[in-house]
This record gives structure tokens, C-alpha cells and sequence, in this order.
């Protein structure tokens, strides 16, 4: 992936709530929620790149606002692939948790490349079952790029899922590394979830 494409991804990955609440039917999300979440996400964002806080401290902050607004079973179990059918119910729990603070880490630690840039919600449109949010990302000294969020509900919680930069795919990246990781391992998913612990 290109270095501006991995720096955007970079920033909407620390824009990414476990807390469940009653389930909604089917569209009962709206074009206008989808792009409020993002907006939402994307304010807590530059809350923490601007804040001048130490490293340690934003990566915690970029995991919560990543558990927050985007769905992170779903992401996990896509990243994690065919081995998450078939893996404990606790084992899996394990790596989620992993995961999502690696994802913490991973992107947070490029934060300074964001500080004076802006991610602009320029609409929301039904896209399947779900809602696909535009935005544009102009970022300091770079053409600005077009980046899509895939929002959806069916987690009971208006949540993203997925991040479109100029036809990257966030869920496919991540899967093609977790699974270089994971053949690594040989499978072992208990050695992966140690080494994501201390990834990223």
C-alpha cells in the first residue's frame, strides 16, 4: 500500500462500543447517523493527535475510541479469517482483546504525521445492508484522498466495520497480515494473541 494510503489508514484506525444496546431492526440506522458516528469518531481523533499527551497515553485513548465507534468482533473475526470458526469461544475472546489494542499501537504510533491535517464527511448512502460513508482526507503536503467507511448496526450499536481509501480495503489488509502472522505460528493462535500483545 502506498505510504500516504497507509498513513490515512493510520489515523481512521485510531477512529475506531462493546456495551451492547437493544437490538434495532433492520435500516433502522439512516444516512444521517452513519455520517454523525463518523464525524463523531473523527473529532475524538484529532482530540487526542492535538492533545500533546505522551505516546503511551494516545495509543490507550486511539484503542478506546476504536472500541467505541467501530465494530471490533467483526473486524477481528475478519482479520483472523477461517480460523475463527474454529477457535474456543475464550481463546477467540483472548485475541480480540489483542487485537484491538495492537490496532491501538499500530496506528496510533504515526500520529504526529496528522497534527494540522483534516478528514472532511462530504455524505452517507445505503450500500447493501449497511451505509457506506465518503469522506476526504487532505493531509499536510499530499493530494487529498477519497476514504469510505462501511457503517452498519446489526451489532445492536451503530458501528464501522470497514475503511475504503482510494479502493484499499482496511479488512483486507489486516487480514493478509494477521494471517502472515498467524502461519507463522504455525496456527497456533495462543502464540498469536501473546505476540499481539506486544505488536503493533
Amino acid at each position: 500500500m502506498p505510504n500516504d494510503r497507509r498513513s490515512v489508514l493510520a489515523l481512521l484506525g485510531g477512529a475506531a462500543a462493546l456495551t451492547l444496546a437493544p437490538l434495532r431492526g433492520a435500516w433502522a440506522l439512516d444516512a444521517r447517523q452513519a455520517g454523525v458516528l463518523i464525524s463523531t469518531a473523527l473529532d475524538e481523533v484529532y482530540q487526542v493527535i492535538n492533545s500533546g499527551q505522551p505516546p503511551e497515553r494516545m495509543y490507550r485513548d486511539f484503542e478506546s475510541i476504536f472500541v467505541r465507534y467501530a465494530d471490533v468482533d467483526v473486524i477481528a473475526r475478519s482479520a483472523l479469517g477461517p480460523a475463527a470458526r474454529l477457535a474456543d469461544p475464550a481463546a477467540l475472546a483472548g485475541y480480540t482483546r489483542a487485537f484491538q489494542g495492537y490496532i491501538g499501537r499500530k496506528y496510533g504510533k504515526r500520529f504526529r504525521e496528522f497534527i494540522g491535517s483534516k478528514i472532511e464527511v462530504t455524505g452517507a448512502r445505503p450500500l447493501k445492508s449497511f451505509y457506506a460513508v465518503t469522506s476526504v482526507a487532505y493531509l499536510n503536503g499530499r493530494a487529498p484522498m477519497e476514504v469510505e467507511w462501511h457503517v452498519s448496526d446489526k451489532s445492536g450499536r451503530d458501528k464501522f466495520f470497514n475503511i475504503i481509501i482510494e479502493g484499499v480495503n482496511m479488512l483486507a489488509s489486516e487480514r493478509a497480515e494477521i494471517a502472515a502472522m498467524l502461519t507463522a505460528r504455525r496456527g497456533d493462535l495462543a502464540a498469536l494473541t501473546a505476540d499481539l500483545q506486544a505488536a503493533g
